[in-house]
């Protein structure tokens, strides 16, 4: 495996040797990627998402979002074969763990009392966006596990601390196991849009992200009972158990009686002043915390411009004047729903991000759930990821689901800590997996 620490190791793909063995280019830039094969590659994945789209990961770049300065610095991984790419990842240089959802400051803080830096590490992710799915494009398995071994050599010989891969697919995770990488779990609440049978057990949880297994209730084989999409928001609360759906009227009943109504807009349709009185709200979300935000106003920008396609806006209103926000994103329409006549049918939405300007009593669940599932039903998208954290989201019909991470350390002794670490860590997830199981806001057959 050869492997270029610096971009240009060939000049441009067409003067790679046909024969040549897999070479690893390193570009310190989303801007020197071609965008159209990046694409391409990514179009090819199990479980593709729009945060690993050129377009998104340039803007993060470009915005000032994450570049060094912010400490992501990129090196952004090509492997070649000939003229071929077979595969490619965003990797940052970390100095900090900020804006990774997968918590390793414990790690940090045990190497700096030994006296060993943890920073610079490595992270192969899409900066401040917890959500799963593919980050080894490949062309196919052997060449994502190619890719990682690379990529974790590579590590080694500038002599970092550790490469972390955060929540990829399972066909990620099976490359780095493969290249000694450790598992991590983790859990999300995610909503799927199917109401169970009335004879069917009540659901527990979903099965992991990017598991091959179809995603559905446990079990989620080929014996698993058939599920319909939900009518309406009121045949999605039919399922619920009696004290869920009562909850979840009463909630909205405040909302709607404090005064505030609430529009949605897609795509080309959210206007100037949408996405200026969205980043007022999303920057007072972090200023409440004490924290500047993550993200700038020149990459909401650059959404609107280049990716206005993947995004729903839903504003309150209150007196005829915009009072909060939120903003999802959806996924590319399958290929198994292209016979619909809606252009959302089958995808996948994911929350993103949300503000507020006035308070008012439950609207952060209408404006973050209730609101986007109902859309979600009208337009028959498939599933609703919910992003970080939220054990609340269960009583909104959000489910546990498992995701996943992957982590190399170089020093042999911090990796065997680790290892014990996370095999205990492992055990504990999987009972708070069962625990919350135990909790499911779907009625029973016999309720």
């Amino acid at each position: 495996m050869q492997a270029g620490g610096r971009p240009g190791e060939y000049r441009n793909a067409a003067q790679r040797p046909a024969d040549a063995a897999p070479a690893l280019q390193v570009l310190d830039t989303p801007a020197a990627l071609d965008a159209a094969r990046w694409n391409a590659l990514l179009a090819r994945q199990p479980s593709p998402t729009p945060f690993m789209r050129h377009e998104y990961l340039l803007a993060l770049h470009a915005s000032g979002s994450a570049v060094p300065h912010t400490g992501w610095a990129p090196r952004f991984m090509l492997l070649w074969a000939g003229s071929e790419l077979i595969a490619a990842c965003p990797l940052y240089l970390k100095s900090h763990s900020f804006g990774e959802y997968v918590f390793d400051w414990a790690w940090a803080n045990a190497h700096a009392e030994h006296g060993l830096p943890y920073y610079p590490k490595a992270v192969v992710a899409v900066p401040f966006t917890p959500v799963p799915g593919t980050r080894l494009l490949a062309r196919d398995q052997a060449a994502r596990a190619a890719l990682i071994a690379a990529v974790r050599d590579w590590c080694a010989d500038q002599r970092l601390s550790s490469l972390h891969l955060l929540f990829g697919d399972e066909a990620d995770l099976a490359a780095c196991e493969g290249a000694g990488l450790m598992r991590r779990s983790q859990v999300q609440f995610h909503w799927k849009n199917g109401a169970p049978p009335r004879s069917a057990a009540a659901p527990a949880a979903l099965p992991p992200v990017g598991a091959l297994a179809a995603l559905g209730r446990p079990g989620g084989g080929s014996d698993a009972p058939a599920e319909r999409p939900f009518a309406d928001f009121d045949d999605f609360l039919a399922a619920l158990t009696q004290d869920k759906r009562k909850k979840i009227r009463q909630e909205r009943r405040r909302v709607a009686q404090a005064g505030v109504r609430f529009r949605w807009a897609a795509g080309n349709d959210i206007t100037a002043e949408d996405w200026a009185f969205f980043y007022r709200c999303y920057r007072r979300t972090y200023l409440e915390h004490g924290n500047a935000p993550y993200l700038t106003p020149a990459f909401f920008a650059h959404m609107a411009r280049h990716m206005a396609d993947v995004w729903v806006l839903f504003t309150a209103e209150r007196e005829g004047h915009p009072i909060a926000t939120s903003l999802i994103a959806v996924g590319a329409r399958p290929e198994s729903a292209r016979g619909s006549n809606d252009a959302y049918a089958g995808a996948v939405a994911y929350g993103r991000y949300w503000g507020a300007l006035e308070r008012v009593d439950c609207l952060h669940f209408e404006l973050c759930y209730y609101a986007p599932l109902d859309w979600c039903i009208a337009h028959g998208v498939a599933r609703f990821e919910g992003g970080a954290q939220g054990e609340h989201k269960m009583a909104r019909a959000l489910l546990p689901v498992a995701t996943h991470s992957a982590h190399w350390l170089a020093h042999p002794g911090f990796a065997d800590a680790v290892a014990r670490f996370l095999a205990r860590e492992s055990l504990a997830v999987d009972g708070y997996l069962g625990q919350l199981g135990e909790r499911s806001p779907f009625r029973r057959p016999d309720g």
